[in-house]
């Protein structure tokens, strides 16, 4: 897996490219299968704003946009919009696997119950 990170009309110390770098490598324990993370921090006059594109497979990309006055609060709200994305789209594919869905095998049982 790939991270890249780019910067518009500014630059960023390695500690900090290296903290992104970390925190979005992250992205891998909620889902195995992202190939590619793109990480662009625009600098601007009065904020700093901060995108994040993951590309997985079989699947299109997860965007994550923020802007905040600092590079790292913008990308950690960024990052917990991508990984909303993530953790939905996981639970959709693995519900859709199911037979029964969760839901109905609850309520099959209490009405058993109450009968």
């Amino acid at each position: 897996m790939q991270v890249a990170i780019t910067c518009r009309h500014g630059n960023l110390r390695d500690e900090v490219q290296a903290q992104l770098k970390k925190k979005a490598e992250k992205l891998l324990t909620y889902f195995e299968r992202v190939t590619h993370i793109q990480v662009t921090v625009d600098f601007g006059k009065d904020d700093v704003g901060v995108e994040i594109l993951v590309d997985a497979e079989h699947r299109h990309d997860f965007v994550g946009q923020e802007k905040k006055a600092d590079v790292l609060t913008a990308f950690d709200a960024a990052f917990h919009k991508v990984e909303q994305q993530i953790k939905k789209y996981k639970e959709k594919v693995q519900d859709h696997r199911r037979d029964v869905p969760i839901g109905d095998l609850t309520k099959g049982a209490a009405d058993t119950v109450e009968s």
